[in-house]
């Protein structure tokens, strides 16, 4: 039977939408690359840029092998954990998924191997990141986009074969499923690492090792807010769906909505965190605020779709010192990580989650999940007379990502600790990894604080240290 007009031009354009939003969260990569240069030391730079271009590259090949079949793959052998179909791609498109779809879930998967890589920065070998890219990339993320995300997973808010507490988790754009998953690999890289060599003094008290370009920062913390709103209003799928409960509203007006929740939740986020941060520290500090600021979009990742944006403005709030105390108490355990991505996208993550339990307003969670089905009932946020059910849901998720990442990743970076694969020296730390690694800086005119200013020169006191 051939496809209406009609028909024809609504697909069309929610493929444009589609496809529009994952260049916005593609976009996030290059905001990665520039939050993590700046935030690093001027010898570590071209390091650190490279790993963001190799969890790309990698993580592209190993999504379109295997990662997008463990996380979509629905067939007749389907089940709740993991999916068996659509290995590089097989059988795609079909009536479920295209390519625009694939290239929008692509987008999502790289940005996880970007957190990670941010905890261990400065310090690991360049080797390292390619075989923990492709496995976070290829498997351990894809199997808990399956348990949320896809329409039999067992954690799914869209699963047919019953709802976790009649309700499923609720994670729209991922708090949990992107940055809890990045944050908790990435918190079991640093502490299998260790911290930098001088982080610590003999006496255990930190010392400042601050990036080197703050311009940079403040770029790559722009281009991710930009690119956010790809990946929460992106998060809908399809823009025209109208909803039969609510006149003259549908998806475009649910993607609205979400791309105030978002701004709300980082704006309110960011200025807690200077204020809050000048108040500890007696200045005011703008790489702070950048992070309080990433802060919030991460925590309002899950609930944006769902939640009134007042309800954005607590997230963000309280994301804010969910921050500032998991960076106090990091310090305190002496443990290291340059970008804060664990406690950034790992501790704001968890709170994302537990947040939508408590403030999703059940009118949206329909109009999310139900396409604002006439009649359907959905338990919604405790604090809104929702009952326990998505509150105890969202724990659950936070429990079992927790685990599944640790028993996964962990033993990954302690056997590439084992074999010596996962640090590097400490006079190749020292020298900086530009040098050691990549034949030169980053930038020609670098500072070399004593050290060798080209790779020969380096090669050259290698030689000389060891005879």
């Amino acid at each position: 039977m051939a496809t209406s007009w009609e028909t024809s031009v609504t697909d069309s354009i929610n493929t444009v939408y589609l496809l529009f939003s994952a260049y916005l969260v593609f976009v996030m990569q290059l905001g990665f690359a520039m939050l993590c240069a700046g935030s690093v030391r001027a010898k570590n730079a071209m390091n650190i840029m490279l790993t963001n271009v190799v969890d790309a590259v990698v993580g592209s090949v190993s999504y379109y092998l295997f990662g997008f079949a463990f996380a979509f793959g629905i067939g007749s052998n389907s089940n709740p954990f993991i999916g068996t179909e659509f290995f590089a791609l097989k059988n795609v498109p079909n009536d479920t998924y295209d390519y625009s779809y694939f290239l929008y879930q692509w987008a999502f998967a790289i940005a996880v191997a970007g957190i990670t890589s941010g905890s261990i920065a400065e310090r690991t070998q360049f080797s390292s990141y390619l075989v923990y890219s492709s496995l976070l990339t290829g498997f351990v993320y894809p199997v808990v986009v399956h348990w949320v995300w896809s329409s039999v997973g067992w954690l799914s808010p869209s699963c047919t074969s019953g709802l976790l507490f009649d309700s499923g988790a609720i994670d729209f754009a991922g708090s949990g499923v992107v940055h809890l998953v990045g944050g908790v690999a990435g918190l079991w890289g640093a502490f299998i690492e260790g911290p930098r060599v001088g982080r610590f003094d003999a006496f255990g008290h930190p010392v400042p090792m601050r990036g080197h370009n703050a311009t940079l920062v403040v770029l790559g913390t722009f281009l991710l807010w930009f690119g956010w709103f790809g990946f929460n209003p992106g998060s809908f799928s399809k823009i025209l769906v109208s909803y039969p409960d609510a006149t003259s509203q549908g998806n475009w007006t649910g993607v609205g909505r979400t791309a105030v929740t978002t701004t709300l939740a980082g704006s309110t986020a960011g200025l807690v965190t200077l204020f809050g941060r000048r108040l500890i520290l007696g200045h005011w500090d703008a790489l702070d605020v950048c992070n309080g600021l990433l802060g919030g979009f991460v925590a309002i990742t899950s609930g944006c779709s769902v939640v009134e944006p007042w309800a954005a403005i607590v997230c963000g709030f309280v994301a804010a010192w969910v921050l500032i105390g998991l960076n106090i108490l990091s310090l305190k355990l002496k443990y290291d990580d340059p970008l804060e991505a664990a406690q950034l996208h790992g501790g704001c993550g968890a709170w994302g989650l537990i947040f939508t339990g408590l403030f999703a307003k059940e009118e949206f969670v329909v109009q999310a999940y139900d396409s604002g089905e006439i009649g359907a009932k959905r338990p919604y946020g405790l604090l809104l007379g929702g009952g326990w059910g998505l509150l105890g849901a969202q724990v659950v998720e936070v429990l079992v990502i927790l685990l599944w990442v640790s028993v996964t990743m962990g033993p990954l970076f302690y056997v590439l600790h084992k074999l010596r694969l996962l640090r590097i020296s400490i006079d190749d730390e020292v020298a900086g990894l530009d040098i050691s690694s990549h034949g030169g800086y980053a930038y020609a005119g670098h500072p070399d604080d004593g050290n060798p200013r080209f790779y020969a020169d380096y090669l050259r006191l290698q030689g000389g240290a060891r005879s």
